[in-house]
């Protein structure tokens, strides 16, 4: 049992020493980023919702949109603006470029394909997977 104790403490003392200075914030870049138009819960109601073309997407619905699941990469995608791409239509900004900013992680793609993504952007992503209802 001790020699079990201290083998987790030991694998803890390296995930610590290998950790990321900075601590990356999904609800603060959701503020910087997000609020102003989808709102600070994420319905859609923020204050420059109003002068938008198309009313911005309530983000607490995508899991319900989906049947239920949070489809993680296809939110990334929308955000990074890699989906949007030619999309005129669209008002919302494509966030890649901003997000880039700090380490990579590694994701797996849903398909057993693991890509180097922008830890800022799977941040992101999982607060407003946090957000659904």
């Amino acid at each position: 049992m001790i020699r079990i104790f201290a083998t987790s403490l030991a694998a803890a003392a390296v995930l610590v020493a290998c950790a990321p200075e900075r601590q990356v914030s999904g609800r603060a870049l959701y503020s910087d980023y997000c609020a102003s138009c989808h709102g600070v819960g994420g319905t859609g109601d923020g204050p420059a919702a109003a002068g938008l073309g198309k009313a911005p997407a309530d983000l607490t619905t995508i899991a319900a949109r989906n049947g239920g699941s949070f489809p993680m990469v296809k939110v990334m995608s929308t955000i990074d603006g890699y989906t949007r791409r030619g999309d005129r239509a669209s008002v919302m900004p494509e966030l890649g470029i901003a997000l880039q900013e700090g380490p990579l992680v590694m994701v797996d793609t849903g398909d057993g394909v693991v890509t180097p993504t922008p830890v800022n952007l799977v941040a992101l992503a999982e607060y407003l997977k946090g957000l659904q209802r």
